[in-house]
C-alpha cells in the first residue's frame, strides 16, 4: 500500500489499495493538518465508477478528525483547484481535495490535495503516508455529513464574464470530452459565449467507453482528427479529469511547450516555465523576449515554482498547461482552451505561427518499461555512466541533472527520467538533424539497457 503515496498526488487501485480503511484514514490524518490552518475541505470528484465511494470513506475520515467537508460532487480537477480561491455562503475552504484516477485506467482513483493554495506533495505525501501505516488498524466510523457548494456554476459565470469578448467568435469547434468530466463544464460555457461548436463523448462516463482519456497519446486523437477533416476550423481533447488538453488544427497537433510559446508571445516581458521535455526550440525563443525557466515535469513542482518566480505561464509538453497570467497559477484545460480561442479573436494564426518555428526532429515520450523499485537507481547508475561514456557515443556539451538526466548534444538532446507516477522510464530526443536524433535515441536507449544489467 505504500506505493499509493506518490511524488505529486495519492493514486492507487480501487478496493485493493484505495479501499475503505485506507482512505478513510488519508482523510483522517490529512484532516489532523488541515485543522492547524483551518476547519474546511472542498471535495469534488471526477467520473469514475467508485469516486462517489471514496468521498463518502474521504469524508467520514476528516469529519472524525474535526475538519468539515464541503462536497461539490462532479467536477473537473481545476473546478476543484477554483475553489480555493473563493467564498461559498461566507465559507472560503482551507483545503481541497479531487478524487480523480486523472487519465489512468478505470479502475485507479486517487486525490489531489492542495492545502493553503499550494500543493500536497512530495515529502508531505510521504510523510502522510507513513503515519497511515503506522496507524493502520485505527478505526474510524461513518460519518458522511458534508455541506454542498455549487463550485461548478460558480466557475461556470466566472469564464463567461472573463472571456466575454469572445462571443460569437467565427470558427467551427470540435470538442472531444474523452468521457471525463470536461463535458459537465465547458459546454454550458461555450453556450453563454454562443460558439459555433459540436462535442464528442461529453457525456461523463467512467468506463471511457470511446477511447482512454489521454490526449497526449496520438492514438486517443483519431476520431478528433477524423471530424477535422471536414468543416470545423479547430479542435480541443480533454484528459479524464480535464486538466490537460490537446489543441489541434487541420495541419498541427499543438503541443504544450508550442503552446507555451505561442502565449508568450502576446505577455511583456514573460517569464515562462518548462519541464525538462520541452522542446530546447521554445526555451531559446522564449529567452529572445523574456525568460524562460528550466524544472522538474509534475503539476504539482510547476505550481510550486510558478509561485516562487511568479512567473507568468509554465507548461509540460503533455498539455499541462498554467496560467498565472490573468489567472490563480494551476493547470486548467478548460481555461487554456478559452485563451487560445482569445489567441485566434486578437488575430493569431496558429498554423503560420507553428510553420514559422525553427525545424528540430523530435520523438514523443518513449516508455521504457521497469518496476517501482528499479526505476530510480536506473536513472542514478544512467548518470554515473554518463560520466565515462562509451566511445562512440555523441560528445556531451552539457549534462542538465533537474529532473533525471537531460544530455545536451552539439545539434540536439535527449532525456532520460523516472515517472512518478507509474513504473516507467520516459524517455525523448530532439535534434535539428533527422539523422542525428535517431542516432541519440539508439545510443542512450543502448546507456540504458547496459545501466540495467548493472544494478
Amino acid at each position: 500500500m505504500q506505493t499509493i503515496f506518490r511524488e505529486y498526488d495519492i493514486r492507487g487501485i480501487f478496493e485493493k489499495e484505495l479501499n475503505e480503511q485506507s482512505v478513510k484514514l488519508i482523510g483522517y490524518f490529512l484532516g489532523l493538518k488541515v485543522k492547524n490552518i483551518g476547519k474546511y475541505v472542498a471535495i469534488g470528484y471526477d467520473a469514475r465508477t467508485h469516486s462517489p465511494q471514496l468521498f463518502d470513506w474521504l469524508t467520514s475520515g476528516f469529519n472524525k478528525a474535526g475538519v468539515k467537508v464541503l462536497g461539490m460532487g462532479l467536477v473537473a480537477t481545476p473546478i476543484n483547484y477554483f475553489s480555493n480561491y473563493h467564498e461559498f455562503d461566507g465559507i472560503t475552504p482551507s483545503a481541497s481535495v479531487m478524487i480523480t484516477g486523472s487519465h489512468n485506467p478505470p479502475e485507479y482513483n486517487g486525490f489531489k490535495i492542495t492545502v493553503d493554495h499550494a500543493p500536497f506533495f512530495g515529502n508531505d505525501i510521504y510523510a502522510l503516508g507513513d503515519e497511515i501505516m503506522e496507524n493502520i488498524n485505527l478505526k474510524i466510523e461513518n460519518d458522511t455529513t458534508s455541506t454542498f457548494i455549487d463550485a461548478k456554476d460558480r466557475y461556470i459565470d466566472y469564464m463567461a464574464n472573463e472571456f466575454s469578448h469572445l462571443k460569437g467568435l467565427d470558427k467551427k469547434i470540435i470538442l472531444d470530452c474523452g468521457n471525463g468530466v470536461a463535458g459537465i463544464a465547458i459546454l454550458d460555457i461555450f453556450d453563454k459565449l454562443e460558439l459555433d461548436y459540436e462535442s464528442m463523448y461529453s457525456q461523463p462516463d467512467g468506463t471511457f467507453p470511446n477511447h482512454h482519456p489521454d490526449p497526449s497519446e496520438e492514438k486517443n486523437l483519431v476520431d478528433i482528427k477524423e471530424k477535422l477533416k471536414t468543416n470545423f476550423d479547430l479542435g480541443f481533447a480533454y484528459d479524464g479529469d480535464a486538466d490537460r488538453i490537446a489543441v489541434l488544427t487541420k495541419k498541427h497537433n499543438i503541443k504544450g511547450d508550442e503552446l507555451a510559446l505561442l502565449f508568450s508571445k502576446t505577455m511583456e516581458n514573460p517569464t515562462i516555465i518548462g519541464e525538462v521535455k520541452c522542446s530546447q526550440v521554445m526555451y531559446d525563443e522564449i529567452n529572445k523576449i523574456g525568460t524562460a525557466i528550466m524544472y522538474k515535469t509534475g503539476h504539482s513542482n510547476l505550481k510550486v515554482k510558478i509561485r516562487e518566480t511568479d512567473a507568468d505561464l509554465a507548461a509540460e509538453v503533455s498539455g499541462h498547461i498554467f496560467f498565472n497570467d490573468r489567472y490563480y497559477g494551476f493547470d486548467d484545460a478548460l481555461y487554456t482552451t478559452l485563451r487560445v480561442l482569445e489567441l485566434i479573436h486578437n488575430g493569431m494564426d496558429l498554423d503560420l505561427e507553428i510553420e514559422a518555428l525553427p525545424k528540430t526532429y523530435s520523438t514523443d515520450e518513449l516508455k521504457v518499461e521497469t518496476t517501482e523499485q528499479e526505476k530510480f537507481p536506473l536513472i542514478d547508475k544512467v548518470k554515473e555512466m554518463l560520466k565515462n561514456p562509451p566511445k562512440d557515443f555523441p560528445e556531451i556539451k552539457d549534462i542538465i541533472d533537474v529532473d533525471g538526466v537531460r544530455v545536451v548534444f552539439n545539434d540536439g538532446w535527449g532525456l532520460v527520467r523516472a515517472s512518478n507516477t507509474t513504473p516507467i522510464i520516459v524517455t525523448r530526443f530532439e535534434s535539428t538533424n533527422k539523422n542525428n536524433a535517431k542516432i541519440y535515441e539508439e545510443k542512450i536507449n543502448t546507456l540504458i539497457g547496459e545501466a540495467k544489467k548493472r544494478i
